[in-house]
């Protein structure tokens, strides 16, 4: 990891500050014209922030623009990654007011068994993946920020990291399996959104293979006992009070109630 200058440690503060006391921050805080590599400096720093202390523990990944129309809406040619960590992590019961401007994907969560290396092939990460259904539901630092920040606002902000629900992991899941696997969303019984695993990058352990790459390339890995969330089957919806199914086929469910 790269060391931060004076202005990417001022960024970092800023960002985390917002974090710790949930209230947004003005885009402008942090420069539209920031750049990939400082933009992940900063974000690595704002994870340091957060597990100093053992306050809390970096508990996996999230992986962001996974398929071309996400990419287009950032004008990004590749995806990109944040990190979870302890309070990205809910039982399936979160409050509106506790989040900023949330969103809500249907994403399938892989569960590492043992550590992961840039050298397994998809078939190796499968055998060492649990694989789970999932919802994730984005959350910036910004206010008034989908679609309105940079690339480099988005990778700073630990690709608007907000929390994640996962269902009950599966073992032994083959790669056919999650090949055009089907995802549906319903709000209080109706279905508000569907798509398939194909618009994560084809198939989501490609995501995950990427994420695993990524990593490796700034110094980091995804460990035993890490989730990755891989990638969303929809475009984001604005997250709203009342009882969300995301749904996976073969896979299994996920509740989350939004209070």
């Amino acid at each position: 990891m790269r060391n931060l200058d004076s202005q990417q440690t001022e960024m970092a503060a800023v960002l985390y500050d917002a974090y710790k006391t949930g209230e947004a921050i003005p885009k402008e805080q942090i420069p539209a014209s920031l750049e990939k590599i400082p933009a992940y400096t900063i974000q690595h720093a704002v994870t340091a922030h957060k597990t100093r202390g053992k306050q809390e523990e970096l508990k996996g990944y999230k992986i962001s623009l996974t398929s071309k129309e996400t990419q287009n809406l950032f004008q990004s040619e590749t995806p990109l990654y944040g990190a979870l960590t302890t309070s990205a992590l809910s039982d399936g019961v979160i409050e509106l007011d506790s989040l900023s401007s949330p969103l809500i994907e249907i994403e399938l969560i892989f569960i590492a068994k043992e550590d992961l290396a840039a050298a397994d092939d998809v078939h190796a990460l499968l055998e060492k993946t649990l694989v789970a259904p999932g919802i994730e539901v984005p959350d910036s630092r910004f206010d008034d920020w989908f679609p309105k920040i940079t690339l480099g606002q988005v990778i700073a902000d630990s690709a608007v990291a907000g929390r994640i629900i996962t269902g009950l992991p599966l073992d032994n899941i083959r790669y056919d399996q999650l090949e055009k696997l089907p995802g549906n969303l319903t709000l209080d019984g109706k279905t508000i959104a569907a798509g398939n695993s194909s618009e994560v990058l084809d198939h989501p352990i490609n995501a995950v293979k990427w994420l695993v790459n990524e990593l490796a390339g700034h110094g980091l890995a995804v460990k035993k006992g890490m989730a990755i969330s891989s990638g969303t089957f929809i475009l984001p919806k604005p997250l709203e009070k009342g009882l969300y199914e995301a749904s996976y086929g073969e896979i299994g469910s996920v509740r989350l109630i939004v209070k």
